[in-house]
């Protein structure tokens, strides 16, 4: 296991800007976010920019994996049917240009909760017409109707989590399946234009061989944007880190990443799902553009 912490993963805990603002709403509007429940090292960052990543369908989720801390369990599964219009005030009062969406896993449902994003994109719209939304949706048990649904909505981007190497699944994600999510992220290129973004994480004891086949697998899928980050175990309860990547580390990982096709990528310590997703967005936008002003000369 890793030793404690190194000195690029301490972050002073400020409270800046519209944090406490931030805060207050999403107390007031009772809404739950990811960056609270999976303890992200961001929120205060986030929250200080009156940003937050909204997490649907409560906060109990019908699987357990070992690394991640939003909390499992099964007798505390519900619907929220006011839960759409609530998040939709939230997005209005902060004023947001991007929102990314995102829910817990819900097994239990026929839909898998595609019905959920799809209710709370809708009622964002009605309040904000011209804002981009990004979907970060679970992997619907591999039923490709409820994918299509979301595709349907037309997301800014669509994002699913392969999260580790398959190699690691067995130990730390043994209700889900890689392969199922590379289906997921594959499915999603071919039937639809909408760009689409996965992430994962490293420190769990991955080798350098293993995230280069990741990478090739991810390729293959047509990824367009893609994170890397630093696991930091949420709780002394959860998974401790195997090793801590250094910066320049993830500098060649990005570096890797490029080569292997993949042209959007976000990587460092501090890197997640949500991470800086509006930049992100408008990146691929002008990305695209300037490559189609190219194609025109």
């Amino acid at each position: 296991m890793a030793s404690s912490k190194p000195s690029w993963l301490k972050k002073k805990h400020s409270a800046p800007g519209n944090y406490i603002f931030t805060r207050h709403l999403l107390k007031d509007l009772n809404i739950n976010t990811v960056c609270d429940e999976a303890h992200c090292p961001n929120r205060n960052d986030c929250f200080g920019d009156k940003n937050a990543t909204f997490l649907l369908l409560g906060k109990y989720c019908t699987r357990n994996c070992l690394f991640c801390s939003i909390e499992h369990d099964m007798s505390k599964l519900h619907i929220d049917e006011l839960e759409p219009q609530r998040i939709a005030l939230a997005v209005q009062r902060m004023q947001l240009k991007y929102v990314v969406l995102t829910s817990v896993t819900r097994d239990d449902l026929e839909d898998g909760g595609a019905g959920m994003f799809i209710r709370t994109v809708e009622e964002i719209r009605k309040l904000m017409n011209d804002i981009k939304i990004e979907v970060l949706i679970p992997d619907f048990n591999g039923n490709l109707k409820p994918l299509q649904d979301i595709l349907d909505i037309k997301p800014a981007i669509l994002n699913h989590n392969i999260e580790m190497i398959k190699e690691l699944y067995p130990i730390y994600r043994p209700y889900s399946s890689y392969f199922r999510s590379l289906e997921l992220l594959s499915n999603a290129n071919s039937i639809s234009e909408i760009p689409v973004k996965t992430g994962f994480m490293v420190g769990l004891g991955e080798s350098k061989e293993q995230i280069e086949s990741l990478l090739e697998d991810i390729h293959e899928c047509g990824v367009d944007i893609l994170t890397i980050g630093q696991y930091i175990a949420p709780t002394s309860f959860h998974a401790r880190p195997v090793r801590y990547y250094h910066p320049a580390e993830f500098d060649e990982l990005k570096q890797i990443a490029n080569d292997s096709g993949i042209r959007h990528v976000l990587s460092g310590p501090f890197v997640r799902s949500s991470f800086k997703a509006y930049d992100t967005y408008m990146n691929l936008n002008k990305s695209d553009m300037e490559m189609l002003e190219k194609e025109k000369q």
